[in-house]
């Protein structure tokens, strides 16, 4: 029963991870309507522009986060602008393959600049917190407290913000909100803005509870999007049940299976909801 809880605690942490990739996978969807597979390595952008700040500057890390997450969205933005939107009134299939061709350079830069070995943000071994037969690292409360301050902060300015209510009306219906004066533009550089940010915070994180590797944001890319896509892809608020699903399923998976397999039960958990219930657990009825 106590290994149990202790996967299911480190489920919440991989969770709140993946939950963070998946909102900005599904902010992108329901507004664009555009998948983007470069997601996973904007994570590990974000990941590497901590590590320059906390490591390579010296800067604290209450500081570095928000200046890598800012670096983060400057590029998510400079890459929509300069490449994106010339192609968003092409063929989805299009949009789909420079998404590819972006992430392949996004990795390809990560490993010329940092070079393709392990890297940490801070060496030697940090030793578990026990609470009872529990161990808890004491990065992971920062990893469950730092993605649940972003979750709260995203939902205030969807609600509470003009900006947030358009972007709201925009994933609804495009045409309607363009008539209605919303400044749709905008609201697509607030969505790259926020995606970004996203991406960063995953990577950061994920970066703590692992290492910097090039292709650490690779990796977990379809664990993100089947969060996505199991919450209700284009349902930011689906993501974040979506990610605890498939967080807690592949740590808790590894009291029957190799742990190698971890990726093969997001793969298992995404055919069963693009089977039996496409719309995903939040997403609305087509």
């Amino acid at each position: 029963m106590i290994e149990l809880i202790q996967l299911v605690l480190y489920g919440v942490v991989l969770g709140s991870i993946i939950t963070l990739g998946a909102i900005g996978v599904s902010l992108v969807f329901g507004i664009l309507r555009f998948a983007h597979f470069a997601h996973g390595d904007m994570m590990t952008l974000g990941a590497y522009f901590a590590f320059v700040g906390y490591v390579t500057i010296g800067l604290p890390f209450w500081l570095a986060f928000p200046v890598a997450a800012a670096a983060a969205a400057g590029v998510a933005v400079l890459i929509d602008q300069t490449i994106y939107k010339r192609l968003r009134r092409s063929d989805p299939v299009i949009l789909l393959i420079s998404a590819f061709g972006m992430a392949l350079i996004l990795r390809s830069l990560v490993q010329i600049i940092w070079g393709p070995s392990n890297l940490v943000y801070a060496s030697g071994i940090q030793l578990p917190i026990r609470i009872g037969d529990l161990r808890i690292k004491e990065d992971h409360f920062y990893i469950v407290g730092g993605a649940l301050v972003l979750v709260i902060g995203l939902h205030l300015f969807l609600t509470r913000t003009t900006m947030g209510k358009a972007m709201r009306a925009m994933a609804d219906n495009v045409d309607l909100a363009r008539i209605s004066g919303v400044n749709t533009e905008k609201v697509v550089i607030w969505t790259w803005v926020i995606a970004g940010v996203m991406a960063a915070a995953a990577g950061i994180f994920l970066a703590m509870d692992t290492r910097l590797h090039p292709v650490m944001g690779w990796r977990i890319l379809l664990s993100v999007f089947a969060a996505a896509i199991v919450g209700g892809i284009g349902r930011p608020y689906g993501a974040i049940a979506g990610g605890m699903v498939i967080g807690i399923s592949e740590e808790v998976s590894t009291l029957f299976i190799n742990p190698s397999y971890k990726a093969a039960v997001s793969f298992a958990i995404l055919v069963a909801v693009l089977i039996y219930k496409p719309t995903g657990i939040v997403g609305a009825r087509r």
